[in-house]
């Protein structure tokens, strides 16, 4: 089975506080924003919604996206976000099922 990574954003509520991150288990990785396990930005402001993500075949495609997401305005992100999610619903649930 092909490895993947992933790039994701994670937000508070619509419009609201946002994270990016990379993972090479996206379901095992917001599931540690979810419950708290990760002592972070996205634990101190109650960030645990998926509201994005898009998946990369190699660890530096996924990592470049990473940091040039990052340096974005926010703006952008919300462009980007609204673009895939325009409700901003959490996609945890879509990634989790079995």
């Amino acid at each position: 089975m092909e490895k993947r990574f992933y790039v994701y954003i994670l937000a508070s509520k619509r419009c609201g506080a946002v994270y990016v991150g990379v993972t090479n288990d996206l379901v095992r990785r917001v599931w540690e924003h979810r419950e708290g396990i990760a002592d972070s930005h996205t634990k101190r402001y109650w960030i645990k919604r998926l509201v994005y993500f898009e998946d990369h075949a190699t660890a530096e495609a996924a990592i470049q996206r990473e940091k040039r997401l990052k340096r974005w305005r926010r703006t952008w992100k919300d462009e980007l976000i609204e673009s895939r999610n325009p409700d901003w619903r959490d996609l945890y649930d879509e990634i989790a099922r079995p």
